[in-house]
């Protein structure tokens, strides 16, 4: 275990497993379909990897990068996107991945931005959700984990750019992120 790390919320074989009925779930849901994954930079990487190899249907990648975090702990609500899509989703059945799901206003807004460009169907996967925090309702489709109100790192999940290789869920040391 990190010596940064609180405790393990979440280990890698609990996260495969999980990564892997969703993989199947996305399979069933879209038998004779091609999809567009979208994944959310940085933290929906390494997630998005894993996924997409228990996914048995033609599948494409996109993806996004937003922010609402700057350098802090604390989603401020103001979205930015530093990168957008490269190409059209219109008439495509998208799925948007994330790594975690807070407060609901950044996906509230990706939502609603990628609906205004056309998709045949527009569905969330989270790896993470904390529904002790969402300040909005978002539909998810596909939610990997409900976890409590804590500050995790690892598994694409960062606290200013470290932690992310970590292969758990976990939660950071309050020294650590408050210090």
């Amino acid at each position: 275990m990190h010596p940064h790390v609180e405790k393990i919320l979440l280990d890698e074989n609990h996260i495969n497993e999980r990564v892997r009925q969703l993989g199947q779930q996305i399979t069933q849901d879209y038998q004779g379909e091609s999809i567009l994954m979208v994944g959310i930079l940085k933290g929906a990487m390494i997630f998005l990897a894993d996924l997409v190899r228990h996914i048995e249907v033609t599948t494409f990648f996109d993806f996004m990068a937003v922010s609402s975090y700057g350098a802090g702990t604390i989603s401020s609500g103001v979205v930015r996107i530093l990168k957008d899509l490269d190409k059209s989703i219109e008439g495509k059945h998208v799925i948007i991945v994330e790594d975690i799901v807070d407060t609901g206003l950044t996906l509230r807004y990706m939502v609603e931005n990628m609906k205004s460009r056309g998709p045949a169907s527009l569905k969330i996967c989270t790896l993470l959700d904390k529904p002790d925090r969402r300040k909005v309702e978002v539909p998810i489709d596909y939610n990997g984990f409900s976890i409590p109100d804590e500050f995790v790192v690892g598994y694409g999940l960062d606290y200013n750019e470290r932690y992310r290789n970590l292969p758990y869920i976990a939660v950071l040391k309050p020294e650590i992120y408050k210090g």
